[in-house]
């Protein structure tokens, strides 16, 4: 079985008890994550070999990371060790109308002062059918913008499919710098995670007519990314409505062949754990797209993984296919 793999950082979570603040508290509680190594662990669930390329300091609180992945069944051989700290991030778990807070502590990491030259791509790319990366990745640092550009094209010349999920996150860079970083990885990728506020704001597309529903909008905005850009065979989004922290409601997209495909629409209503919903979204659609399921399959199933992520503490979608197929078929919490 060839491998998935995902190239990111991997980060500690230390995050408030929900009604906890972090200006008082005196408890955190730790968990690793960061959004490829979520995907890897996702896809390992579904039975995918899935390895994550990342680099860590070498240290103690590092074998925990790696002795978590291994845990995952995730490959672990990709890792570099070097540098001085781990990013982490701290999360002020929001609950009712009081939102979610998020403070990032990654500056000087060891994967943000990553160096092509510490990158083997023999070895990354060695029995591998797919690459995934994320935005955060490239926000990191303008050499991890370039390090992503030349992945994608090492990829290419080795038949190497690319997905890549804009995952924008103002807390790290500006709109523009974005931009300019995501029109030059677009003519490599395959499968593209992005929504309409992405075209909008971060390519520049310009705004249609707000008459139209939410999927007339869509359709018109994935059209002109699949002129602009032939290569990408999918386009996938979700749209979600926050009625509070603790209640969402979710919907899956995916464009192909000129159609945009839609999931249901799915009432969250007691949320454990939004962190992470969207990667396990994407490894849904990743899942689907290699067993080559129907288009409308594949997005339903990648919605209702989403959902069960909700009510795992944690920033990994720990469930199985079974589970997401059991939960689709029962027509658990779908509000329309």
């Amino acid at each position: 079985m060839k491998r998935i793999v995902t190239f990111g950082e991997i980060l500690s979570r230390l995050s408030t008890e929900q009604g906890q603040r972090l200006a008082s508290t005196n408890q955190l509680q730790l968990h690793f994550g960061g959004a490829e190594a979520n995907v890897a662990v996702s896809l390992s669930q579904y039975g995918h070999h899935t390895a994550v390329a990342s680099r860590i300091p070498d240290n103690m609180l590092s074998d925990h990371v790696v002795n978590y992945l291994r845990s995952m069944r995730v490959d672990t051989d990709l890792i570099e060790f070097g540098g001085d700290r781990l990013g982490s991030y701290y999360l002020e778990v929001g609950a009712g109308n009081r939102g979610s807070k998020v403070v990032y502590d990654r500056k000087y990491s060891s994967f943000s002062q990553l160096k092509e030259s510490m990158l083997d791509y023999d070895r990354i790319f060695e029995n591998t059918s797919m690459l995934h990366v994320t935005g955060i990745t490239t926000a990191l640092s303008e050499e991890l913008v370039d390090i992503v550009e030349n992945l994608f094209k090492e990829a290419k010349k080795r038949d190497i499919q690319v997905s890549f999920d804009f995952n924008y996150r103002m807390k790290l860079w500006s709109q523009e710098e974005a931009g300019r970083a995501f029109k030059r990885l677009l003519p490599y990728i395959d499968i593209c995670s992005c929504g309409e506020l992405d075209l909008i704001y971060l390519l520049g597309y310009p705004k249609v007519d707000q008459e139209l529903s939410d999927e007339e909008k869509l359709l018109i905005y994935y059209r002109q990314l699949k002129e602009d850009y032939s290569n990408i065979k999918l386009c996938i989004s979700t749209k979600r409505e926050s009625i509070s922290a603790s209640h969402n409601t979710l919907k899956g997209y995916l464009y192909a062949d000129d159609t945009l495909y839609q999931s249901r629409t799915y009432d969250i209503d007691h949320i454990i754990d939004r962190v992470g919903g969207g990667d396990a979204f994407v490894a849904g659609i990743l899942h689907g797209y290699i067993n080559e399921w129907e288009h409308d399959a594949t997005v339903s199933f990648a919605t209702a993984a989403s959902v069960i992520k909700h009510t795992i503490s944690g920033d990994a979608n720990l469930t199985t296919e079974a589970e997401v197929m059991e939960m689709i078929n029962s027509g658990n919490q779908i509000s329309r």
